[in-house]
Parts: structure tokens; C-alpha cells; sequence
């Protein structure tokens, strides 16, 4: 029995005319070619986040923690905004708490000169807070509008995705293996089911 792992892809940006529509949209339907993962995007823009915490009574942050909640693995594709990462980012991050523990996080970042790696160190700090494991390596687009054609993919389309499937096989490795220890007895019926 072939395992699949639930992967939410999360917005790194709300803002207007955003470049995070082209980025998250590559790294989404690329993704989408991997039959281990099923996808689920979370869009800060579209969740309306209230800007006080206000529990899950709010249904944006209810379905937000749902959605977390389900999730055996994330990634975030964020941008670099003066040197860190944005407000609408982190508002979304302290919407939840125990539903981001113990599972493991790649990062997709893409900016000016740095291609985001400035604000993926931060966001280090915060998913570690968390308990949060994040993938030591970055697929990072430096100079992004630079990087990607009319269509939304990158120019160099087979060394973008092969550093993705690389990231990609790291987070899977992590999520089958925190999943393990979040679910051991999970896991057990499921190897006997396997072997029977």
C-alpha cells in the first residue's frame, strides 16, 4: 500500500498585484504531479484573517486550523518584504498553535537580490517556537521577475523543478516519519493490513 502524505502549500503574501501568484502557482501544479502528495492551498488573501486573535469563533481562522490540522507537511512560499517576511504571514502563523507541532516544513522563497533567504531565516525562528521541523534546503528565486515567462514558469524549468522534487523528497521523508511518531499505533495496523 502506497503512502500519500497531505501537503498544504501556503501563500506567503496578501498584497495586490502579488508575485506570489505565479511562484506559489508553478510550485502547486508541479507538485501536483507527485502521486504522494495530495494538495491543499491555504491563501491568506482569501482567508480574511481577522488582525486580533480571536480563537477559532472567527470561521476564517476555524477553517484555517482545520486545514492545518490536516495537513502531514507545509510549505510556504514566501517573499522577502524589507528584509523579513509579512504581516499577513505571521498573522496567519499565531492562528494556530498545536496544529503546526511536530510536522515538517519546506520553503519556496523569492525576492530581490537575497531571493527571499532573508526572510525564510526568520521564519526559521518562529516555526522552531512551534516545534516545527524545516527542511534544510530552499528552492530560492533571486531577482525573480527576472526568472519566470509569460506563462508562469520558470526559464530554467528543468533545474526549478529538480531542486523542488529534491525538497520535495526531504519533506516527504519527515512527514512520513513525524507521522509515525505522532500515530505509532496507526502505523502499526497499517503495516499489518499491509502484510496481510
Amino acid at each position: 500500500m502506497k503512502e500519500s502524505f497531505n501537503l498544504a502549500v501556503i501563500y506567503g503574501s496578501a498584497r495586490e498585484g502579488r508575485f506570489c501568484d505565479t511562484v506559489a502557482g508553478w510550485a502547486v501544479e508541479t507538485l501536483k504531479n507527485d502521486p504522494d502528495l495530495s494538495i491543499d492551498v491555504i491563501d491568506p488573501a482569501k482567508l480574511d484573517l481577522p488582525s486580533r486573535n480571536v480563537g477559532n469563533t472567527h470561521p476564517s481562522v476555524a477553517e484555517l486550523q482545520a486545514s492545518l490540522a490536516e495537513a502531514d507537511a507545509f510549505l510556504v512560499v514566501t517573499p522577502e518584504y524589507n528584509h523579513s517576511f509579512t504581516g499577513e504571514l505571521k498573522l496567519l502563523i499565531d492562528a494556530a498553535k498545536p496544529e503546526w507541532r511536530r510536522k515538517p516544513l519546506a520553503f519556496v522563497s523569492y525576492g530581490g537580490m537575497s531571493g527571499g533567504l532573508r526572510a525564510v531565516e526568520q521564519l526559521r525562528l518562529v516555526f522552531a517556537e512551534l516545534h516545527v521541523v524545516t527542511m534544510r534546503d530552499v528552492v530560492s528565486f533571486a531577482n525573480v521577475w527576472d526568472l519566470f515567462d509569460q506563462d508562469g514558469y520558470p526559464f530554467d524549468k528543468a533545474g526549478s523543478e529538480a531542486a523542488l522534487k529534491h525538497m520535495t523528497n526531504d519533506l516527504k521523508w519527515w512527514a512520513r516519519t513525524l507521522r509515525d511518531g505522532r500515530y505509532p499505533q496507526a502505523r502499526t495496523e497499517l503495516r499489518e493490513v499491509a502484510a496481510s
